[in-house]
């Protein structure tokens, strides 16, 4: 049992999940906004990391790379810390890293991926239109 939970885990890890539009709550709006997330214009990929996290520096590389390839105007990249945005990640229910989310232009969340993102996976969720562009 104990093996099947955890391959179930692993075929589960950089994978883009999309997530059914949910009515943001006043308080999540506000601490989003004060990190400049559902402020008009682009989505956005945001990533919580963290010094002692060594998969982090791997999300940071391809969210970059998707990022830059794509067309103007693109998503804007956000790295957050997790120790100094422990309250946010609560509320956005991060419980490991690498933790990732694609919110629309609203600042609304469209994808979560746990773990290191597939590359192709997530240039097309931010090519999709549940993000806007």
């Amino acid at each position: 049992a104990a093996t099947a939970a955890g391959l179930g885990w692993r075929r589960r890890q950089g994978a883009v999940r999309a997530v059914g539009p949910t009515a943001v709550r006043s308080r999540r709006a506000g601490m989003l906004a004060a990190v400049g997330i559902g402020i008009g214009g682009a989505p956005v990929v945001l990533h919580f990391a963290a010094d002692w996290c060594g998969p982090c520096a791997a999300v940071r590389r391809v969210v970059a790379q998707v990022v830059a390839n794509l067309p103007d105007p693109g998503a804007r990249d956000l790295e957050l810390d997790f120790d100094e945005h422990r309250e946010l990640a609560a509320e956005l229910g991060v419980r490991s890293l690498p933790t990732t989310f694609i919110f629309d232009s609203d600042g609304i969340e469209r994808f979560r991926i746990s773990g290191v993102p597939n590359a192709a996976d997530l240039h097309r969720a931010l090519a999709g239109p549940a993000t806007g562009k």
